[in-house]
């Protein structure tokens, strides 16, 4: 057994370094896959599924689409869609927000390296000031959504609790998959294809987008 070893094999049969990682070693089906399978709210919910990192960063961008402002270009949609990335290819984990300063330098030194090459691979512009803050306004009304929709939450535990004071939507921005329910997690499966479609129709639609190695 390699005692050293610091790379995950992925399912198209790639390696991907987590300590120097390579913008070409996976493929958009990998990095679908693992975020069809990392879960929300330390995989526990209110229905039979738990939700998916996919399928909340599908709701991310939808609500920034319809939220105030100019409309987003293809490419910062992308960058919407992708804000979660490096939780697919951490190998499927979702710390908790509040568990995150305890995990250390070291932690933040991996993710930033991860980050990286999401960047860099799929050619991501650095956030400003305002485009920052409307992708966290997005992130955490999905979050209050999510908290009350699918974990379970109260509107007064997660003000108390959580920290969240933004009221929950109430529609659904993500259209349901045939036979699930509005807020419902999809399976693993469903929220691989719509991910990856997603990013498909955006890797085409971006100027200038690189081509990628592994797009399939």
């Amino acid at each position: 057994m390699t005692l050293d070893r610091a790379w995950i094999l992925l399912p198209s049969g790639r390696r991907l370094d987590l300590l120097a990682p390579d913008p070409s070693s996976w493929t958009d089906s990998d990095l679908a896959i693992g975020l069809s399978r990392t879960y929300r709210w330390a995989g526990y919910s209110a229905w039979d599924l738990p939700l998916s990192v996919a399928q909340h960063s599908l709701t991310v961008l939808a609500l920034c689409r319809t939220a105030p402002g100019p409309k987003l270009s293809a490419v910062e949609a992308m960058r919407e869609l992708l804000h979660d990335a490096v939780e697919a290819l951490l190998g499927g984990w979702d710390p908790i927000t509040p568990l995150k300063p305890y995990l250390g330098v070291g932690f933040a030194q991996l993710v930033a390296r991860i980050q990286a090459a999401i960047d860099t691979r799929y050619a991501l512009p650095a956030w400003t000031t305002e485009s920052y803050a409307r992708h966290k306004h997005a992130d955490r009304l999905a979050a209050a959504s999510e908290a009350f929709h699918v974990a379970g939450w109260g509107l007064d535990a997660m003000k108390e609790h959580l920290g969240i004071t933004l009221v929950p939507e109430t529609v659904d921005p993500l259209p349901a998959p045939e036979d699930i329910r509005p807020w419902e997690p999809w399976p693993p499966k469903i929220a691989e294809q719509r991910f990856l479609a997603e990013l498909l129709s955006l890797s085409v639609a971006a100027p200038g987008s690189p081509e990628r190695p592994g797009i399939d």
